[in-house]
């Protein structure tokens, strides 16, 4: 793959081995090191503040998802709703070292129109509160790979075109699979946090449940369960065989004022693929959005929460709608 470091080069372009790895290798690979895993409203002082000060404002929902001995990670999100009323997710992970120094930081793309713009934008509005000059540079950087991009008429298949460049402050990798990583050159985190035990259980306890609700499971190897019968889906990002995240997909069928598709008709023993410290209170901001056919984004009992609403028919005390809920933050790098 060729990595074009603009003025930092002598030649231009140089061969490299490729981008930087997701995960880097070896951050999760350590024993529990006080890990943390209830999630938190993002710190509005510090670096942690000047980062997504800028994301809040656009409107983003930020938070920090878990820490530990050695650092933190921050996650935001922010939908974009297209024409057909489908939700497009844009995030963005943080990761902080113990002294509030930003060591780590990426952008992925989203899957909606313009996304070089969107992970443009983003970016450089939150790097350029802790360094001045990293914004402009990002946006230019950008805005010239997809000018060469463009105007690029051949290439290996194989190739998968990227950039990167190096200032100061970090050394940046972007291209359209990825989106942007930035690793500091003057700070690290060296056992990333991954804790998720105060909100999630094991999926090899959730399985049987998941079965008896009418999901089509077959657990291991499979995270991804759909139930033909309802559309609906339920797929988890994992450490080992510990839930980290959980999404998935319900309808609510209101009809005279009363919930015809009950929540218990998919998980009839109850969410249990979340610890019952949280199980309550995520239950009741779900049903609560089902019930008024509205999006939510924010914390539930130390529980990062996320529900896309996708209304139909409304009239009256009637109410057909679609959700898409997420429970929990993946890891930093995942």
């Amino acid at each position: 793959m060729i990595v074009c470091f603009g003025p930092l080069a002598l030649t231009g372009c140089t061969r490299s081995d490729g981008p930087p790895s997701l995960p880097p290798a070896g951050v999760y690979e350590h024993d529990a090191a006080g890990e943390n895993s209830r999630a938190e409203p993002a710190p509005t002082d510090g670096t942690a503040g000047a980062l997504t000060r800028p994301l809040r404002e656009a409107g983003w929902f930020c938070a920090q998802v878990r820490a530990n001995a050695d650092g933190r990670a921050l996650w935001c999100r922010i939908g974009h709703r297209d024409e057909a009323d489908s939700v497009h997710p844009q995030v963005a992970q943080f990761l902080l070292d113990r002294d509030d120094r930003l060591a780590w930081v990426w952008f992925p793309p989203t899957q909606a129109n313009h996304e070089d713009d969107q992970v443009a934008a983003a970016a450089a509005s939150a790097l350029t509160a802790i360094w001045p000059d990293a914004g402009d540079r990002v946006r230019q950087e950008i805005d010239d790979f997809d000018r060469d991009l463009e105007t690029r008429t051949t290439r290996r298949s194989d190739d998968i075109p990227r950039t990167g460049w190096r200032d100061t402050h970090a050394d940046y990798s972007y291209d359209g699979h990825n989106g942007l990583v930035a690793t500091a050159r003057d700070t690290s985190v060296r056992r990333w946090p991954f804790g998720s035990e105060h909100y999630a259980t094991a999926m090899s306890s959730a399985v049987d449940d998941l079965l008896a609700g009418g999901y089509d499971c077959f657990y291991p190897p499979q995270q991804s369960c759909d139930r033909p019968q309802s559309n609906g889906y339920f797929r988890v990002a994992l450490r080992g065989d510990q839930i980290v995240s959980a999404q998935f997909g319900i309808g609510s069928l209101i009809e005279s004022g009363r919930q015809r598709h009950p929540l218990s008709e998919e998980f009839p023993h109850g969410l249990t693929f979340l610890t019952e410290a949280v199980r309550g209170p995520v239950r009741e901001r779900i049903e609560q959005s089902r019930r008024s056919g509205t999006s939510f984004a924010g914390i539930v009992a130390g529980t990062v929460v996320i529900i896309d609403a996708r209304r139909g028919a409304v009239e009256g005390d009637d109410l057909v709608a679609y959700f898409d809920i997420q429970i929990g933050a993946p890891l930093a790098a995942t």
